[in-house]
């Protein structure tokens, strides 16, 4: 054990990338057990450890990941720990010796397979017990350390620690895999995972699979940051797998793994290498880049700033979010959930209006209070199956503080970040109007919440929830208020709250929008928030003369009035036009606009679509 960890204060050492990802290309079906190839083909599991020692190499796991008691029950092998456990030292070690190489072996050992108490029925003796079977099989048979790796819970891998330390002597590697927001699977943030091995006992504390390279990267640091004296593993993932035509694929390619073997290595990280989607090419490249840069003492890396750590921690902002930071003009388009189980029509037309360009879909919560189907539903839904971003609407009205908060952790579990916060339609006007209708909240005030509260990681009452929630905040805006002044007041009241950006009612002449930001500017200066202004295309001419004299705020002017007139049958195409002329006229001022299709003609929504962004497919 001393020679191993002496030797990591002064080098870096390269371990391998994937078994199960070179077996499956050897045409290993993923259903069958990799770990039995040790006895019945450990031709092949010889030829991947010799690739990658070839590649440079200088750690190689043992193909026993998934062999203990557990997972091989489910293929009628739990007789047969031992066996192959210690089959696949021997394999492993033969494959070193044959190479003339300096190279270590590690017993690999992965999670059991089933969950420990509390969150699972397996009692923790019992779990000790599977991981000590293994592990005496894995030291008995010579290898050099143990990696325990892959973890998602905390219960689980200390008492795999404790079965190793009180069944063997070698270092022990403990490794845990997070989720996309930096957190187990159980919620647990890196820090804390790192001090919790610490304090079981690992030698080298470590993270795996998770996502790719940089977002390891950012977990390192957070580790590091928590353990500064402690020694650390990284083996990412090849990026976050995609599938294509049916294939599972990775995006992260040799070089770039390369790139980030120095970065790891700068960090603070004794032992490197790759997990899934990993090959022989990308441990090669990392080699070549860990050859090539000079020598860096791990001992003496300068620890980061603890403001830093906290940067890298948090969650990227949404694409609509980007979007708009990045100055593009960004089309969002509303729909209504549906009033029963069927979303098939929902998908349908959001999977149209996303192959016409639109950037982010709006999901309405019960507009005219009529009752439909939930708006924090339909947004997961579509988020998951048109692989779109949503907007959620959120209405203030109807809802205490405690569901305020409660919808809140909901819709960010649900992974919405993207809320367009509004008071919501009274319902006497509705399919309940003897509903209750209390709020504790106006918008500014949600707004207030949001940003100032749950996106730092507080409730209203100021107790911890864990974690910073990463909402993006819209706020309501009206163009053609009655009372310029009282809007202008609500306006920075929502401004001074945080909301991140606005969207209007619907205009019909640009002059409208121009006139009140021109007014709110003479007051206040620009309005600094992007604003998405409203656009209500027209259907017909009984549609506009609707909408002009029954719909509070929309005022239609006579020469469009006039122009759905003269279309006749063809009012629905001179509503497109009209609709595209008013985009083309805003663009100069406004940083977007939100679409909202009327009678579910979300084909007319397209072409307008089509035609806003035809200039820019073009360029």
């Amino acid at each position: 054990m001393s020679n191993l960890l002496e030797r990591l204060n002064s080098e870096v050492i390269l371990a391998d990338g994937a078994m199960g990802t070179m077996l499956h290309s050897r045409g290993v079906s993923f259903d069958k057990c990799f770990d039995e190839l040790n006895l019945t083909n450990p031709a092949a599991v010889a030829d991947v450890h010799r690739e990658y020692i070839e590649a440079g190499a200088q750690l190689v796991l043992t193909n026993t990941f998934g062999a203990n008691r557990f997972k091989l029950g489910k293929h009628g092998l739990e007789k047969k720990v031992t066996e192959i456990n210690k089959a696949g030292v021997e394999l492993a070690k033969r494959t070193v010796a044959a190479s003339f190489k300096d190279v270590l072996v590690a017993g690999d050992i992965g999670p059991l397979g089933v969950r420990i108490a509390p969150f699972g029925r397996v009692q923790p003796e019992a779990a000790r017990e599977a991981f000590a079977e293994q592990i005496n099989a894995l030291c008995e048979a010579g290898a050099d350390l143990i990696v325990i790796e892959t973890m998602t819970d905390l219960h689980e891998i200390r008492e795999a620690i404790k079965a190793e330390k009180e069944n063997c002597t070698l270092p022990v590697v403990a490794s845990v895999t997070f989720t996309r927001d930096d957190r187990t699977v159980l919620g647990d943030d890196p820090m804390k995972v790192a001090r919790t091995l610490h304090e079981a006992g690992a030698d080298i504390i470590g993270v795996n699979c998770s996502g790719g390279p940089a977002q390891l990267l950012r977990i390192l640091k957070q580790m590091r940051h928590a353990v500064p004296d402690g020694k650390f593993w990284v083996k990412p993932n090849a990026g976050w797998p995609e599938q294509v035509g049916g294939r599972i694929m990775y995006p992260a390619d040799p070089d770039y793994f390369g790139d980030y073997a120095l970065s790891f290595r700068e960090a603070g990280a004794c032992i490197v290498g790759g997990c899934c989607g990993t090959t022989p090419q990308h441990i090669a490249a990392m080699r070549k880049a860990l050859d090539t840069a000079p020598e860096i003492n791990p001992m003496h890396i300068t620890m980061l700033p603890a403001e830093e750590i906290i940067e890298t921690a948090q969650e990227q902002p949404t694409q609509f979010a980007q979007k708009l930071a990045a100055g593009k003009f960004t089309i969002s388009v509303e729909m209504d959930p549906p009033r029963g189980l069927s979303t098939h029509k929902l998908l349908a037309g959001a999977s149209l209006l996303t192959e016409a360009g639109a950037d982010v879909i709006n999901v309405a919560d019960s507009p005219m209070a009529r009752m439909r189907m939930s708006a924090w539903a339909v947004c997961d839904v579509v988020q998951r199956k048109v692989n779109v971003e949503t907007t959620l609407h959120f209405p203030t009205r109807g809802r205490n503080l405690l569901r305020v908060q409660g919808d809140l952790l909901a819709a960010h579990a649900l992974g919405i970040r993207n809320v367009f916060v509004v008071m919501g339609d009274p319902t006497a006007i509705g399919d309940y109007p003897e509903a209750t209708d209390n709020y504790d909240l106006v918008p500014s005030g949600l707004i207030k919440l949001i940003k100032q509260g749950f996106n730092a990681g507080v409730d209203h009452s100021g107790t911890s929830i864990g974690q910073p929630t990463n909402f993006f905040v819209g706020a309501a805006l009206n163009l053609c208020p009655p009372d310029a002044d009282h809007e202008i007041k609500n306006l920075h009241r929502k401004v001074k709250a945080g909301t991140d950006f606005f969207i209007t009612q619907p205009i019909y002449q640009a002059k409208d929008g121009e006139g009140f930001l021109a007014k709110n500017e003479l007051k206040h200066g620009a309005l600094n928030k992007p604003v998405l202004v409203g656009v209500l295309p027209l259907v017909s001419l009984k549609h506009a003369n609707f909408l002009n004299h029954e719909v509070p705020g929309i005022s239609i002017p006579d020469e469009i009035i006039a122009r759905m007139e003269k279309a006749g049958d063809h009012a629905a195409e001179e509503g497109v036009k009209i609709a595209v002329e008013l985009i083309e006229q805003i663009k100069p001022w406004a940083q977007g606009v939100y679409i909202m299709p009327q009678f579910s003609r979300f084909d007319l929504i397209a072409d307008i679509i089509d035609k806003v962004k035809e200039p820019e497919r073009a360029a």
